[in-house]
């Protein structure tokens, strides 16, 4: 049974992990694997939902410092499960002192912060030998909350990237798009081509981190349909992780990749 990394607004900022790092390291991994398993890969996929986050790393609010290491994923991956519109994060603590409030019931994802420190008796130690002090690892637990749980902030915390235009038009990728013939539809989640229907779908383009990769998946769904029966008549209908799967793939990045040069 997974572990649940998240947990209800509470008081402390954090925590010195007093169970062995492997079962940290596991209940992480268990999240990313949650991850994949619900379909998102926040490392990978250049988009989001309309209205959610602006690009960039996700950072702490108050001091305005990007997190890093698996925390950037485990916070992307809770962006993208919620929808938050931003990359904000902070501490029940940094809330209250921010003049504000995590709202009741929210719950708060938990990060982790590793670093290393020497004891006073290991420094007296080597004070005496004349050795090298020996530090000891350890591992902090914090659970944060993305700005649109708080309520009450003061002004002036450090603020997001500007939003995205809401549409941004290259005329020889529309051009492009035109010509196929396919039906290329443009709403929800998800970008695919459905050979059964015979379609494309990507998802809007304010949706995309940066926009040129709203061109950059429709080409690639677009190559996929190329293979239709009506027009190159590849087989489309393979299993994922087969040799035939991974040859379609490479089709569709190559064609989404060289006219993709020109669009910059």
């Amino acid at each position: 049974m997974r572990q649940k990394i998240n947990r209800r607004a509470r008081g402390e900022a954090g925590e010195t992990l007093a169970e062995p790092r492997a079962s940290l390291y596991d209940e992480v991994t268990n999240r990313i694997i949650a991850e994949l398993e619900g379909g998102r890969i926040p490392w990978v996929q250049p988009w989001g939902s309309v209205g959610t986050a602006t690009p960039g790393l996700p950072r702490n609010a108050v001091t305005g410092r990007n997190y890093s290491g698996v925390n950037v994923l485990i916070l992307w991956g809770a962006l993208f499960e919620h929808g938050f519109p931003s990359q904000g994060w902070l501490t029940f603590k940094q809330a209250r002192d921010a003049g504000g409030c995590v709202r009741k019931g929210e719950h708060g994802v938990t990060v982790v912060y590793a670093d290393r420190f020497t004891p006073e008796a290991e420094k007296e130690r080597a004070r005496e030998s004349g050795e090298d002090a020996r530090s000891v690892p350890f591992l902090k637990r914090f659970t944060v909350f993305n700005l649109a749980q708080c309520e009450g902030l003061r002004p002036g915390l450090a603020s997001d990237p500007k939003p995205l235009p809401e549409r941004e038009i290259v005329p020889l990728a529309e051009e492009v798009i035109a010509a196929s013939g396919v039906d290329f539809r443009i709403g929800g989640g998800k970008a695919c081509y459905v050979p059964s229907a015979d379609y494309v779908q990507v998802p809007p383009q304010p949706a995309f981190y940066e926009q040129i990769n709203f061109y950059r998946t429709a080409l690639h769904e677009l190559c996929h349909a190329s293979g239709h029966p009506a027009r190159l008549n590849r087989n489309l209908l393979n299993s994922f992780g087969s040799k035939d799967y991974a040859r379609e793939e490479l089709i569709a990045l190559s064609g989404q990749s060289a006219p993709c040069l020109t669009l910059h």
